[in-house]
This record gives structure tokens, C-alpha cells and sequence, in this order.
């Protein structure tokens, strides 16, 4: 092991402690999207008390933060997502994400100097369905960055991303309330327009690409069994493998919730939730290099199949990869058979394994960095 890579993993491991200690306080105190105040006040502390340079509400954006350390030439970015999913917590582990990427950054700033590097930690709120990122990058954020990267939690180790690209929508339905028993014909029902339409959309799946996926939940439907519903709201999203075959299927997907409205007489509005997730292009001689590296740390990839399949999870790291060089590996917290979005997922993210994950994880990432700084060859062998 060389010199840097030597000291980079030293300062992780001298903040072991405090890393953990921020992971479970995440963990202990979910905020779900745009909502993260604590959490990005928490997230940026350790950084500002190692001398990086915190800018809070970056952008104008809440709770969005950068910490820059050092001036080298090469500029590596560090994603640290933070926000929880309604109702689940932190059951897809951006706790971890977080506290692997504040690791990394303080293992590169104890090298930036003889690196050559300058390196940026970037709070990225709202990656739960608020596109943080891509506010973040219509805003001016990853300019000039040489290399972007994060590690995510999953079952087991992945080490290349293949999201899907998704669209999130707000779909509202407005009728006229009656009783439903005296008047029923005096109302126009907005919960049948729902129905409607996801019978129209169970019907379109027979027709549309293997990769497509079509799913959402209604979130307000009527308020009182004797009432007609007179609005009825919902989110949906449509993914498809790349940004420009969704393009083409969503319009299908949207006539069946125009379907709704015409078959019940309500008025229907459809309000995108952000801007679409793009598909993922990873810098493969920067996968080669975060691979070695884990393989060093002990890690083990999966193979292909049903536990590996978290690495097709749409995100908005996506947005940042189309922009500037990123990776999105994935890191087993050896939760099997819980997987991620559920409650026994988010308990396995914080304990034992967890740790090691994102020990290894924020290593892994430091590794990586020095690696990019310092031209090293890559093994660009087949996963």
C-alpha cells in the first residue's frame, strides 16, 4: 500500500468514532426531502471542525451544504445524501451514505497536499424523489469537478450503478362531493378516476419494455365512506432505461390517468415532483479503481441476480454523472433477506455490519480518490 493511501485510511480510521456516532444520530432522527435541517447541520460539523470550509444553504437551497479542503489541481467530490423515506426512516441507508462520504473527505484532506487535490464534500438533499441534485446542478453545483462519487447501501456489494432513468409525478383529480346514498347521481367521483386509471395502466404493462416500470400510491382518496370524493392525489413514477425512452413512454402512461378523467368527468392535473432522474454513466477506470480497492479491504462482490439488483435503483446521482466523471458503487450491509425500503433494511443500518460498511466504504472512496489524483493504472477487467 503506498504512502497516501496509507495515511488517507489512517484519518479514517481515527475518526471511526465520531463517523459512527454520526450515522446513528441520522438514523435516530429521520427527515424526509427538503426537510433535513438537522441533518445538514450535523453532516457538515465534523468537516468544519477539520478545517474544511463550509458553505451552508448552498445555492439557496436550505438544506444543501459544500466544504472544500485544500487547492490542488485535481477536484474530487463526495456526495453525502441525507434525507428519509416517509414512513421507513432510513431504510435505504443515507445515513451511512453520509457518514462514509464525510470519511472519505476527511481521509483525502490528510493528503491533499502531497495529492494534489482538492477536495469537496457536497450535501445533496431531496434524493428521495426531490431531485436535490439536479437543482444543485441547474444551480452551478460540480462544476470543474474531476471525478463525483458516493457509496450506497445495499444486501450485498455491487460495484457498478445501472439505474434506471424516472419520472415523478403529482396526480390530482378534482370532481364534485354529494351523499352517496340520498344524491349519488348530483356526484362526480374522484376516486373512481383512480381506479380507472390504474386499470388502464395494469393493461398498458402488457405492451410496454421489459425494463419499464410503472408504479405509484394514492395519498388522498375521499374522507368519509358516505361522502362522493371530490379530490382524489396520488404520486407516480414512470422509469425506463434510458432518459429517451422515457420520453416515449410516459405520454402512454399519462393517458391513462387522462383515461380517469374522461371515463368519471373529473378534471385532472399532473405536476412533475423534479425534473427527470437520468440513466447512470460511470467512469470505468474509476470503477476499476474503487473495486481493487474493496477487494483490498476485504470485500466481495455479488453476482448477478435478485440481491444485486439494488444497483438498477433510479437517482439523481445520475443527473451528476451525465455532467462529470462519477461512480455509484453499492456496499453489502449483509441484510439479507431484508432489502432496501423496508423497516427490517433500515434496523440492519446501523449496528455491526454497518459500520464495517461504511469504515470500508469511506476508505474505499479515499482509496479511489488518491488513485485519480495519482494517475494509477486501473484494472478495467470485467466485474
Amino acid at each position: 500500500m503506498d504512502t497516501l493511501k496509507k495515511a488517507a485510511r489512517q484519518e479514517v480510521d481515527r475518526h471511526a468514532d465520531e463517523l459512527i456516532r454520526l450515522s446513528e444520530r441520522l438514523h435516530a432522527d429521520p427527515e424526509t426531502a427538503w426537510e433535513e435541517h438537522r441533518a445538514a447541520a450535523a453532516v457538515p460539523d465534523l468537516l468544519d471542525r477539520a478545517g474544511f470550509d463550509v458553505t451552508s444553504s448552498y445555492l439557496g437551497l436550505d438544506t444543501a451544504f459544500r466544504a472544500r479542503f485544500g487547492s490542488g489541481p485535481t477536484r474530487i467530490a463526495l456526495c453525502a445524501e441525507y434525507d428519509a423515506l416517509p414512513g421507513l426512516g432510513h431504510a435505504c441507508g443515507h445515513n451511512l451514505i453520509a457518514a462514509s462520504s464525510v470519511g472519505a473527505a476527511l481521509g483525502l484532506a490528510a493528503v491533499a497536499d502531497d495529492a494534489g487535490l482538492t477536495v469537496e464534500v457536497y450535501g445533496t438533499p431531496a434524493e428521495e424523489g426531490g431531485g436535490g441534485k439536479i437543482e444543485m446542478l441547474d444551480r452551478g453545483a460540480f462544476t470543474g469537478v474531476d471525478l463525483a462519487m458516493m457509496v450506497h447501501p445495499a444486501p450485498v456489494d455491487v460495484a457498478e450503478a445501472r439505474p434506471f432513468a424516472v419520472s415523478h409525478s403529482k396526480v390530482s383529480y378534482a370532481g364534485k362531493s354529494a351523499h352517496a346514498a340520498a344524491y349519488p347521481e348530483a356526484g362526480v367521483n374522484a376516486a373512481d378516476a383512480f381506479t380507472v386509471a390504474q386499470v388502464a395502466i395494469a393493461l398498458l404493462r402488457q405492451q410496454l419494455p421489459a425494463s419499464a416500470r410503472v408504479h405509484g400510491v394514492v395519498t388522498h382518496a375521499g374522507d368519509a365512506p358516505n361522502a362522493i370524493p371530490e379530490r382524489a392525489t396520488g404520486r407516480w413514477y414512470v422509469r425506463a432505461e434510458t432518459l429517451a425512452e422515457l420520453a416515449e413512454l410516459e405520454p402512454r402512461v399519462m393517458r391513462a390517468f387522462e383515461a380517469g378523467a374522461l371515463a368519471t368527468g373529473c378534471t385532472l392535473e399532473i405536476e412533475p415532483e423534479s425534473k427527470p432522474y437520468a440513466e447512470f454513466r460511470t467512469d470505468g477506470t474509476a470503477l476499476a479503481h474503487y473495486r481493487r480497492n474493496a477487494l483490498t479491504l476485504g470485500r466481495e462482490f455479488a453476482p448477478p441476480g435478485q440481491a444485486a439488483r439494488m444497483n438498477r435503483a433510479s437517482t439523481d446521482m445520475g443527473n451528476v454523472s451525465q455532467v462529470v466523471p462519477a461512480i455509484h458503487p453499492y456496499i453489502g450491509i449483509g441484510s439479507l433477506p431484508a432489502t432496501n425500503h423496508q423497516h427490517e433494511f433500515a434496523a440492519y443500518c446501523v449496528g455491526g455490519t454497518a459500520e464495517r460498511a461504511l469504515l470500508d466504504g469511506a476508505i474505499a472512496l479515499a482509496w479511489t480518490g488518491v488513485d485519480r489524483a495519482s494517475g494509477h493504472p486501473a484494472d478495467t477487467g470485467d466485474e
